[in-house]
């Protein structure tokens, strides 16, 4: 069997290990599994182009120069994956899109400069045929577009969730006409382009995309940041598929529509659970009128002690635990899940209720609740624990905000009415864990602070946990 051959197997291999890598990522019980099933199929992606490279008589210093990308690549990626905290797995992921953008965009330039702009190129690569260039040069444009778009949306949503530029929209006058003006203007310029490739058409095809990814997701509300993240997951996918087809690879086009349109289900998912349509978010919709309700007081609110909280949890048979980003930033996981073992011991029905968008990434909280060892039996996505609230003694809110907000449904008027959230206020007793009264991060006001029978714990979550199991430790 030929290398090419061998190569080709290798892909449709990689393949198959990457569609069990996402069946085994669908469940807790099977994500292990499933990591390492994605990371043998690059493993053997990585290999496969390394020797059809070699076959299609790449010359020594080409070979040094791949093998030194893989090394470096590698290098890199290990790097971050053990510094990188998991609060900052949003910003990473988003990120690691925007490489996968550049690299559309560069293989589309690539795939230019060969053919179109090359004599003789298009007979070289065989699409002197009729009517073969003007597909080639298709796939020239709207690879570069959808990459460029990649590229600045993410770097946007990765200085967003950082924090190095604010969460707020961007509002600019006719922004929508903007968006859509700008989708026509890259058709005008696509077709303009596959009857006449030069090169002007396609350097503002790529400024075009760059700017139309920076304002899309520069005018979507900080709320919306969870989606973003996954839409974005879906363009990168997209942009991997439209490479695929430049170079003829299989399996970037295998891989790139696994990803686009996973991706693009879980956006569609998502925005079902934030009650949102998902043009609605991608034209930056969401949170316009968040500082409408922003910090403005809505009522005096009831502070409690760890001392407190620990009396209550001690007179309670039934509890649930709703975390959200701060419960990560705090990296209290570990003390919560101490804390729901004591209580399990003591003969207290304790579960866990996840948004769907807690945190700043799909299953962001999962993730930490595994870390932390806790039974995933007990951890409830939010249709399954909001009927219960109301036989519920004690809700402990853990870092949630915008997930827990009563305004959602109860007020017609609030950015997010209509936002499915957990009805802890239902629940006796709630116990709110924050660092002060400031708004989430949608900023918008939240009533349950201020409600009868909501109890808030300021302070460093990590720290008030540990302060109640050590009250509950204490002799009665």
């Amino acid at each position: 069997m030929s290398t090419g051959s061998s190569s080709v197997a290798a892909y449709l291999v990689a393949a198959l290990l990457f569609v069990l890598a996402l069946a085994g990522l669908s469940r807790h019980e099977s994500a292990r599994r499933g990591n390492g099933f994605g990371i043998a199929g690059m493993a053997v992606a990585l290999v496969a182009t390394v020797l059809l490279a070699a076959d299609g008589g790449i010359d020594a210093l080409g070979a040094v120069l791949v093998v030194v990308a893989v090394v470096l690549g590698g290098a890199i990626g290990l790097r971050l994956a053990a510094r990188v905290q998991m609060t900052g797995m949003p910003e990473l992921i988003a990120l690691l899109h925007s490489f996968v953008g550049l690299a559309a965009v560069l293989v589309g330039w690539n795939g230019y400069l060969h053919v179109e702009a090359h004599p003789g190129g298009a007979a070289a690569a065989g699409l002197d045929a009729a009517g073969l260039l003007g597909v080639h040069s298709a796939e020239v444009a709207i690879g570069v577009f959808v990459g460029g778009v990649t590229v600045t949306g993410s770097v946007v949503a990765n200085l967003k969730l950082s924090a190095r530029i604010a969460s707020a929209p961007l509002v600019l006058p006719g922004k929508n006409l903007l968006n859509l003006g700008a989708l026509v203007v890259f058709a005008v310029l696509t077709v303009w382009f596959v009857v006449s490739p030069q090169l002007w058409l396609l350097a503002a095809a790529t400024v075009l995309a760059l700017a139309l990814g920076w304002h899309l997701v520069a005018s979507i509300g900080g709320g919306d940041m969870p989606v973003v993240v996954s839409m974005l997951n879906s363009y990168s996918g997209w942009a991997a598929a439209a490479s695929g087809f430049l170079l003829d690879n299989d399996l970037l086009i295998i891989v790139g529509a696994l990803v686009g349109s996973s991706g693009a289900y879980l956006s569609y998912v998502m925005c079902a659970a934030m009650n949102r349509s998902f043009l609605s978010v991608i034209a930056g919709g969401f949170g316009i009128e968040a500082a409408r309700s922003g910090e403005d007081p809505q009522g005096e609110h009831t502070e409690i002690t760890a001392e407190g909280v620990a009396d209550l949890l001690s007179r309670a048979r039934s509890v649930v635990i709703a975390p959200g980003y701060g419960m990560a930033v705090a990296q209290a996981q570990h003390p919560v899940a101490q804390l729901d073992a004591r209580l399990r011991e003591r003969g207290v029905q304790v579960r866990y209720g996840i948004h769907p968008v807690a945190g700043r990434l799909p299953g962001h909280m999962n993730v930490l609740l595994a870390e932390a060892k806790v039974p995933y039996d007990i951890v409830l996505e939010m249709d399954e624990v909001n009927d219960d609230f109301a036989t519920t003694d004690v809700v402990l809110v853990i870092g949630a905000n915008d997930t827990v907000n009563p305004a959602a449904a109860e007020d017609p008027t609030s950015p997010i009415a209509g936002m499915p959230v957990l009805t802890v206020w239902h629940a006796a007793d709630v116990v709110v864990f924050k660092r002060s009264m400031a708004t989430g991060y949608a900023g918008v006001q939240n009533p349950l602070f201020f409600r009868d029978n909501t109890h808030m714990l300021f302070g460093d979550a990590r720290t008030r946990v540990e302060d109640i199991l050590e009250a509950l430790r204490a002799p009665v």
